[in-house]
């Protein structure tokens, strides 16, 4: 005869173990109720011991919560939106909150399909995230679902935002390559609409005409976030100003296609051509020929701030308004 499973833990077993009423033990286990820091404590090490696993459903019909997130994610290929999405699970997950992803692919109608099923599903909150650093407009009908927006910020200076220190990110590129000694520094990035070149751009011209140098040929490249891009650049930047000794790139996309032109003109990089991207994208940064030194935005990072701002407007009913700017890191490799 086989032996009986043993009995699952009850609340009241809990409360039993660390010598409160049922009611506080629902409440230090729900993250509710004011009571003293020990007390909460003392709940969740007994919960720990008897191995208690709160029932989420009777939760939810006690306290009207679903324990769940939305995030809803503009990226397609899950480039910007996962990092923000794993970010973000590190600080739920605490809480023991699901996060429930769902990509518009940069479709309206597709994200009202999504926002209107979010809400249906009666999620504790939303985060959205995006791939472009431009403003973004908030969700309609979203009014008493805590929202943060993330990457992406909201158009409106009402809403929670949390996004990356581009400036910063520019200076750290620039400034290391001031460092190594370089004075003929090409800047090559993105379409001047969109707010990452531009942002980028306008510190690297700052930085770079603040020492009292000029950037190579003269002015920034403009152009498309692709390989092919930076190989064009690259040899524009060639025939115009043969003396240059390093590129600032504004992603990795663009800076491996530097380099590649760099290596087909018989440039040594980076003895002759330093090179610094953007993003820290191990998918290009690692393949390049050499791997790329580059600014990592610090994605999981935003999640986890944007993640916790949530967590203060559900539990606490704190927001936050205003823009909350997340410092990049420089990642230094082989190529600069």
């Amino acid at each position: 005869m086989r032996d009986s499973a043993p009995a699952r833990a009850r609340l009241a077993d809990v409360a039993a173990r660390a010598g409160v009423s049922v009611g506080t033990a629902s409440k230090a286990l729900s993250g509710g109720g004011r009571m003293r820091p020990e007390t909460r404590e003392r709940v969740l090490g007994a919960a720990d011991e008897l191995g208690f696993s709160p029932n989420r459903h009777a939760q939810s019909l006690h306290t009207g919560r679903s324990w769940t997130v939305g995030l809803m994610t503009t990226d397609g290929i899950g480039r910007f939106g996962i990092p923000v999405l794993l970010g973000a699970e590190d600080a739920l997950g605490a809480g023991k909150i699901s996060v429930l992803l769902c990509d518009t692919r940069g479709d309206a109608i597709r994200e009202q399909h999504h926002l209107r099923a979010l809400i249906e599903r009666r999620v504790d909150g939303i985060i959205v995230t995006g791939r472009r650093t431009d403003p973004r407009p908030p969700l309609t009908d979203v009014e008493g679902i805590p929202t943060v927006y993330t990457v992406s910020p909201s158009e409106d200076p009402r809403d929670t935002s949390v996004v990356s220190d581009d400036a910063g990110g520019a200076t750290l590129a620039v400034e290391h390559l001031l460092g190594l000694g370089r004075s003929r520094i090409a800047h090559v990035t993105g379409p001047a609409h969109h707010a990452a070149a531009r942002d980028r751009a306008a510190r690297t011209l700052k930085l770079i005409e603040g020492t009292g140098l000029a950037p190579a040929s003269g002015r920034v490249h403009y152009g498309d976030w692709s390989e092919a891009w930076g190989r064009r650049a690259a040899e524009a930047v060639l025939r115009t100003d043969p003396k240059v000794d390093a590129f600032f790139c504004g992603n990795d996309q663009i800076a491996r296609g530097v380099a590649d032109t760099l290596r087909e003109r018989g440039a040594r990089v980076p003895e002759d051509v330093a090179i610094v991207g953007y993003d820290n994208w191990d998918a290009m940064a690692l393949a390049s020929r050499p791997p790329l030194t580059t600014i990592d935005m610090n994605l999981g990072e935003i999640g986890r701030v944007a993640a916790l701002h949530l967590l203060s407007a559900i539990d606490a009913d704190e927001t936050q308004p205003g823009v909350t700017t997340v410092p990049c890191r420089l990642i230094v490799r082989e190529s600069a």
